[in-house]
């Protein structure tokens, strides 16, 4: 590990960065020309003790989880994510690694969208960063750990994954999660990532079993959907994805269909995320 390049590097970075680049108005009081330590530790969801001992080269080697949110927060290029993890003592992400740190270029449109909400997902389903509109929408989705990493493992395997979803509109969302789970299927052939996760799902899941035995196939591209909010109520929702040249990342956009849900939007912006209810039901995004 190597501290006070490291330092030096991420202290850099952050003087670098544009508060309106991550969302964050500059006042006419503000003094720092960049990012404040604790909007860095904000948006990379750490201590500011932290970032100011990873900063003045007296901390313990971050693990390779941090060094992904302080990328995303910085928001790194996959040059200067590598080197980050480098210079703290890691080898960057292998290839099918790095398809779990969303890409510099999505962090940056996910800023642009302001209060839309937008997450950057991999091929697998599993939501790589979301900006706070998408979080007010469907809460942090992205601390999940192991396979309920996945969107569609936890549709299979946690009843309380479908609570946001009208019954009607169920055995078609699961048809179409499981569709798309195969045509990654058909793009990663061989990879023990992708059938280590259906083999897992057809262990767990008579209802995966089914659906899948079916082979049904078919890429997510668009899609409208009600979403049962626990706090406005229900929404209807347009959902368009726009996928990476090589397809390992997805940006997902929703959209309000009707005026009824543009309106709720509006009433979820201003309620914020305070009351936010611990432990709310997974709104699916895909």
């Amino acid at each position: 590990m190597q501290r006070d390049q490291l330092a030096d590097f991420l202290r850099r970075r952050r003087e670098a960065i544009r508060p309106a680049e991550v969302g964050i108005t500059d006042g006419p009081r503000r003094r720092t020309t960049g990012l404040r330590r604790e909007e860095v530790a904000m948006l990379a969801g750490m201590s500011v003790d932290y970032v100011v001992r990873l900063e003045q080269g007296r901390s313990s080697q971050p693990s390779t989880q941090l060094l992904g949110a302080l990328a995303r927060a910085l928001r790194l290029s996959d040059d200067e994510r590598d080197h980050l993890f480098r210079l703290a003592g890691h080898q960057p992400p292998p290839a099918d690694g790095a398809a779990r740190l969303a890409r510099a270029g999505l962090i940056r449109m996910l800023d642009l969208l302001g209060d839309t909400p937008a997450l950057v997902l991999s091929d697998l389903g599993e939501i790589l960063a979301q900006n706070r509109a998408a979080a007010l929408l469907t809460g942090d989705r992205t601390s999940f750990s192991g396979d309920r990493r996945y969107v569609v493992y936890r549709w299979f395997t946690d009843p309380g994954a479908r609570a946001a979803s009208p019954p009607e509109e169920q055995e078609r969302q699961a048809r179409e999660l499981v569709a798309d789970l195969r045509a990654a299927v058909g793009r990663r052939s061989g990879d023990p990532v992708v059938t280590g996760l259906v083999d897992r799902l057809r262990a767990a899941s008579a209802d995966f079993r089914r659906i899948w035995e079916e082979h049904e196939v078919a890429v997510r591209r668009a899609d409208r959907k009600t979403l049962l909010h626990p706090r406005v109520g229900r929404l209807l929702m347009d959902c368009e994805t726009l996928v990476t040249p090589d397809q390992g990342q997805q940006l997902l956009v929703l959209t309000p269909a009707d005026a009824g849900t543009r309106e709720r939007l509006e009433l979820l912006r201003v309620l914020g995320t305070q009351e936010f209810p611990a432990g709310a039901t997974d709104t699916p995004t895909r």
